[in-house]
C-alpha cells in the first residue's frame, strides 16, 4: 500500500510541496468535502469552519445557487478566458454590482480588473496613485497587512513576511493606526502634524493604505470618528484614500463594504477572496472616475477579471445582497460571537484575554501567541478550524462564513471555549 492511499497521509505534501506551505501545517489532514460551514476529511471527520478561506468564503462552501451557475455558464460554451476582451459575464456582473451595490450607497466608480489575487490589486493602486499625484510616497499603518508581492509588501508591517523580501522593501512610510497609542490617542493627529511640518522628513504622500479592521495583523478595528478624520486629513493634503478591503468587505463585517459605517467615501477600493462568491479568484479596484488616468495596458496581465469567476460573483450578489437579510444576520450573528466570546475571556481573566472586531470579524487576545497556538491545536482535535494572527500570533481569529448557521455556530464556540479553559 503507498504511503497516498492511506486516509489523511500527508506524505505527497512533506514530500513534493515546497517548505513554504502554511495550513496545511496547522490542519494536518487531508480535506475532501466541504459544504456550508463544515470541512470533511478522508476519514469521514467533520470540522467546524471558523476561517472561511480567510474570509474568501464568506457564503460558506459549495453554495448550491452559486455553483449552479458555474456549471451552466460551463456547459453553455461561453467564454472562460478572455484576457480582458469584453464578454457578456463581465458586462452582467458590472452592471448587477452598479445596481445592487454601488447605486444604493451613492457611490460611483470605475472598475479595474486586476490579475487575481488580492495583492496585484494592491500593486495597481498603488501604481495608479502615484501616477495620479506625481508622488511617490505611501502612508501604510502599524500592524498593516496588504499581501508579500514586493510593493504590496512595503506597505505591509510585520517583519516576519518584509524579511522573507531579499531587500529592503521601499517606499512607504508607517504611521500608528487607531488605538496603536491607547483609546484616548488620536493618532491622525501625529500624522497632521508631520505632514504639515516642512522638518518633520515625511514628504507628502501620494496615498493612504489602510484595512478599516487590520486582518492578519490582530483584528484592530479603526474607530468611525478615527476614520472620518483620515479622510478629512486626505481631503486636505489632495491624497489619495485607498481602503483595503480584501478580507473585511463582501458582508464581512455587516455591511457589504467594511468602511459604510464611517461614511466616508474612498478613493480607491481593494476587493477579492468573497468577491466572487465561492473562492475562485478575482480581484478588483473600484476607483473614483477623475482618477481613471491610466493609457491602455500600462497594468496588465493574463487573467484580469476570470469570466467564470464573474458569473458567480454575479449569482452571490443575486443571492445575497437584492435586500437587507445577509447584513441583518451578520450583525446578529456578530453580536453572538462576541457576547460568547467575552464570556469566555471573562472567564479566565488571570490569563488576560480579551476580545475585539466588529460584525463577524472577531479576534480572541490571548496575550502570548504559545497560549494561542495550544487553544488552536486543542480545538482541531476537536473538530474546529480556526486559525491565528497578529505579531506575535497571539490572537485568535474567527471568521465563520456568514450563513452558518445558529446551531453549528455554538457548537463551535463551545469547542473553543472547552479549548481555551483546558490551555489555560
Amino acid at each position: 500500500m503507498s504511503n497516498d492511499s492511506i486516509s489523511n497521509s500527508l506524505f505527497a505534501f512533506e514530500n513534493h510541496e515546497s517548505n513554504v506551505r502554511s495550513y496545511s501545517r496547522s490542519f494536518p489532514v487531508v480535506f475532501t468535502k466541504a459544504a456550508g460551514a463544515i470541512l470533511e476529511d478522508e476519514n469521514g471527520c467533520a470540522f467546524i469552519d471558523f476561517l472561511s478561506g480567510a474570509s474568501a468564503l464568506n457564503y460558506g462552501h459549495n453554495d448550491p445557487d452559486i455553483l449552479s451557475a458555474a456549471v451552466e455558464y460551463l456547459q453553455s460554451n461561453q467564454v472562460v478566458h478572455a484576457l480582458d476582451m469584453a464578454t457578456s459575464a463581465k458586462r452582467e456582473f458590472m452592471e448587477f454590482f452598479d445596481e445592487l451595490i454601488l447605486r444604493p450607497r451613492g457611490l460611483t466608480y470605475k472598475y479595474q480588473f486586476v490579475s487575481p489575487t488580492g495583492a496585484d490589486a494592491v500593486e495597481a493602486a498603488l501604481k495608479l496613485a502615484r501616477k495620479v499625484t506625481g508622488r511617490h510616497s505611501i502612508v501604510s499603518f502599524t500592524n498593516g497587512y496588504h499581501g508579500v508581492s514586493l510593493g504590496a509588501l512595503a506597505v505591509t508591517g510585520n517583519r516576519y513576511f518584509r524579511n522573507a523580501a531579499g531587500l529592503p522593501p521601499s517606499g512607504a512610510v508607517f504611521m500608528p493606526y487607531d488605538g496603536y497609542w491607547g483609546p484616548d490617542q488620536d493618532t491622525t493627529e501625529y500624522l497632521d502634524k508631520v505632514l504639515a511640518d516642512g522638518s518633520s522628513g515625511v514628504d507628502l504622500p501620494a496615498a493612504v493604505i489602510l484595512e478599516t479592521v487590520q486582518g492578519e495583523g490582530g483584528i484592530n478595528p479603526a474607530s468611525r470618528n478615527w476614520l472620518q478624520s483620515l479622510e478629512r486629513l486626505c481631503r486636505k493634503n489632495d491624497i489619495l484614500l485607498i481602503i483595503d478591503d480584501i478580507q473585511a468587505g463582501c458582508g464581512r463585517t455587516g455591511d457589504f463594504f467594511s468602511f459604510e459605517f464611517a461614511d466616508i467615501s474612498p478613493d480607491i477600493v481593494l476587493l477579492s477572496k468573497s468577491l466572487s462568491g465561492c473562492g475562485l479568484p478575482l480581484s478588483l479596484l473600484l476607483l473614483k472616475p477623475e482618477f481613471d488616468v491610466w493609457q491602455p495596458g500600462e497594468h496588465s496581465g493574463t487573467f484580469r477579471g476570470n469570466n467564470l469567476a464573474l458569473v458567480t460573483a454575479t449569482a452571490a450578489l443575486r443571492k445575497y445582497w437584492t435586500n437587507e437579510k445577509l447584513s441583518r444576520e451578520a450583525v446578529e450573528t456578530g453580536c453572538i460571537l462576541k457576547e460568547r466570546l467575552q464570556q469566555v475571556a471573562q472567564s479566565n481573566q488571570n490569563s488576560n484575554i480579551c476580545v475585539r472586531g466588529r460584525g463577524m470579524m472577531l479576534g480572541l487576545d490571548c496575550s502570548t501567541g504559545k497560549l494561542a497556538a495550544e487553544i488552536v491545536r486543542k480545538a482541531f482535535e476537536d473538530g474546529l478550524v480556526v486559525e491565528r494572527c497578529g505579531a506575535e500570533d497571539q490572537v485568535i481569529k474567527l471568521l465563520p462564513p456568514l450563513i452558518t448557521e445558529r446551531q453549528t455556530l455554538q457548537r463551535g464556540l463551545d469547542i473553543l471555549e472547552k479549548s481555551v479553559h483546558s490551555s489555560v
